[in-house]
């Protein structure tokens, strides 16, 4: 894989033409203008090509409070959600003559705080200015492909996937051959480098792999495949779900995070030449001490990596039907094992196991680059592989409320939310804490059915 170009820097008037002639030379013939709120909700207008230099130059406007979950009160002023056009995205495999271009929404000529694109941009932005480096991100981005009954029930798209056992099932993946040859000709064609395309864990659930690329753009492009996946699975009558537990007897989809740190286009998590690692993974000093940021902050970072009630059905699972679970319990790191909250698979990248597919990528990204920065700025050790080395470290937090409760007490985490607004009064840790503490509260005002089975008559 060759080296990323840098991060794109954000939009001015000036770059009208070329969103005009990355349109033109594309064929499109309208552009959806594209952002997510906090919760990871893909937001858009659809403007027609002739209003191009409009949308390049002034944004395109939206009432805050609409959106949904992104700091704004019905009184306040109109985000206007300006493109970048190093995202463009023609999707013609969708609606012919379709693009997406990423956007960074403003308030009133200022980048709006509460916008989680902003966010890993001011992320990004302080890695470059206070070690002079640079974030590289794969991502692996699972889902399961159901059909929605005349009774409004959910089964499994595919009526011939029963298998206890059916991950990599050669006959599972032809099955749905259509959906996921479709997928990953639009990956191809944009440039991505899909390399695997497989059958997971549950029945129905699949995944589909795309190569590492700098860190905005790895975000932006799970935002897009999310779109193109859900969209493509429609035209065949499925429904593609990213929700991370829909089922209780399979297991839940992730969202896993390579993470690589490089400075003037060289890694820095391998050890150097002629130097050697103890621990026996080939990383350097710098890996170690990010790896260690981030185990040190994993309670509050579950917040972020699984921010919906639904995380922590995945998380705390204790059966399923293939006997395996998949998803990390403890902050723990290791080698070429998926037991780990933090798994080395290889000497040049970190892969964050904690996330699951209602991960917000952006606030995600940030937030775990933030907890890897105060790792290498205070030298931390993670301690021994595969263990703590008399470091002691709580399990992950078994609820949403829990996770909410360990953002709230990290203050590194907390900031690398909040770093996009500090000196202008916004605090969006403590809006996105309140907004998925009142989730949790929905839920648990909830009246289930294990509830009925379990209460009913037991008194």
């Amino acid at each position: 894989m060759t080296a990323s170009s840098p991060l794109p820097s954000p939009v001015a008037s000036t770059e009208a033409a070329d969103l005009a002639t990355l349109a033109e030379k594309a064929g499109t013939t309208f552009i959806l203008a594209l952002f997510v709120d906090l919760d990871g909700k893909p937001c858009a207008k659809l403007v027609p090509v002739e209003a191009v230099d409009e949308l390049a130059t002034n944004g395109v406007g939206f009432a805050g409070y609409a959106v949904g979950s992104i700091g704004q009160e019905p009184r306040d002023p109109d985000l206007m959600a300006m493109p970048d056009p190093a995202s463009f995205t023609p999707v013609p495999f969708v609606k012919e003559g379709l693009a997406i271009v990423h956007c960074d929404p403003h308030v009133e000529g200022k980048p709006w705080p509460f916008a989680p694109r902003v966010i890993l941009r001011t992320m990004l932005a302080r890695l470059a200015s206070a070690q002079g480096l640079e974030a590289r991100v794969g991502a692996e981005v699972e889902y399961f492909l159901l059909r929605r009954e005349a009774d409004g029930s959910l089964v499994t798209a595919d009526p011939g996937d029963r298998s206890a056992r059916p991950c990599y099932d050669a006959r599972g993946v032809t099955r749905m051959y259509e959906h996921l040859a479709a997928v990953s000709r639009a990956m191809n064609e944009l440039g991505w480098g899909n390399y695997a395309n497989d059958h997971e864990d549950g029945n129905g659930q699949f995944e589909q792999n795309f190569d590492y690329a700098d860190a905005l753009t790895t975000a932006d492009r799970v935002i897009s495949l999310r779109y193109l996946i859900s969209m493509l699975a429609h035209e065949r009558d499925m429904v593609a779900t990213f929700m991370p537990k829909p089922f209780a007897d399979r297991t839940g989809s992730g969202l896993h995070l390579h993470l690589s740190l490089w400075r003037d286009g060289e890694s820095t998590f391998p050890v150097g030449d002629g130097a050697t690692d103890p621990r026996g993974l080939g990383l350097s000093p710098t890996a170690y001490s990010f790896a260690a940021g981030i185990l040190e902050h994993a309670s509050a970072l579950q917040a972020v990596l699984g921010p919906s009630v639904n995380s922590y059905t995945r998380t705390g699972a204790v059966s399923t039907t293939s006997g395996a679970w998949w998803a990390p319990r403890l902050p723990t790191y290791g080698g070429n094992d998926r037991t780990h909250f933090l798994r080395i698979p290889d000497h040049h990248r970190i892969e964050l196991r904690g996330g699951d597919g209602s991960a917000n990528p952006y606030l995600a990204i940030a937030a775990a680059l933030g907890a890897g920065l105060d790792g290498i700025e205070r030298a931390l050790d993670p301690g021994s592989v595969g263990g703590d080395n008399g470091v002691t470290r709580a399990p992950l937090p078994r609820t949403l409320l829990h996770a909410v409760e360990a953002l709230e007490a990290d203050p590194v985490v907390t900031g690398s939310l909040d770093l996009a607004g500090l000196g202008d009064g916004h605090r969006v840790a403590a809006y996105f804490a309140e907004r998925k503490r009142e989730e949790f509260f929905d839920f648990h005002a909830q009246v289930s059915g294990w509830e009925i089975d379990r209460y009913l008559t037991a008194f």
